[in-house]
């Protein structure tokens, strides 16, 4: 017999699955990185971005295309940006990605880019686990390159999913230091 939990009239106690809180752990991380180095990092902007198509390399009936990702990432005043991003993985599953990386301008332009981020992969559960390298702990490290471009505040990109996939993700930057700070 289940104990009752007092503070919810008899209803029994429901413990916190530790992969549930995993989510929670990342945010409370990237929370505690942006507001105790705030004014250390020197914020440029931050931006929002979300996935508007992706390709697997070699499609499976098992895969999904629209990945529904929400990101939201700042950059520093010295080109490296840290960022989550909550998005559905290859396989229907509610994934997040907690990153760093650094943005190199292409062709000496502003528009035109490309970035690195390193980070943890959390979210390829059963029967995927094994889809990802080095996912036994239902944590893995993930790579990832990116080209884009962008005008004024708004930019597109096409993101590598390593040996699997390819996205296009567009998204708004906001938040702007001026040039005068």
């Amino acid at each position: 017999m289940k104990a009752k939990n007092p503070a919810f009239k008899g209803q029994p106690y429901r413990s916190v699955s530790s992969s549930k809180s995993i989510p929670l752990v990342f945010l409370g991380f990237f929370l505690l990185l942006v507001t105790s180095n705030a004014a250390a990092l020197d914020i440029k902007e931050w931006r929002f971005r979300t996935s508007l198509y992706t390709k697997h390399w070699d499609p499976d009936p098992e895969h999904v295309n629209n990945s529904r990702l929400i990101n939201l990432e700042f950059e520093t005043t010295n080109n490296w940006f840290y960022g989550l991003a909550w998005f559905d993985n290859s396989f229907g599953q509610p994934s997040q990605y907690l990153y760093g990386g650094y943005k190199w301008k292409l062709f000496s332009r502003d528009w035109a880019y490309f970035s690195l981020s390193g980070g943890l992969l959390h979210g390829y559960k059963e029967p995927y686990e094994d889809k990802i390298p080095l996912n036994e702990l239902g944590v893995a490290p993930a790579i990832l390159p990116t080209f884009g471009v962008k005008y004024k505040r708004v930019f597109a990109e096409i993101q590598i999913l390593g040996t699997a996939a390819a996205t296009v993700t567009a998204g708004f930057s906001f938040g702007h230091k001026s040039e005068s700070e």
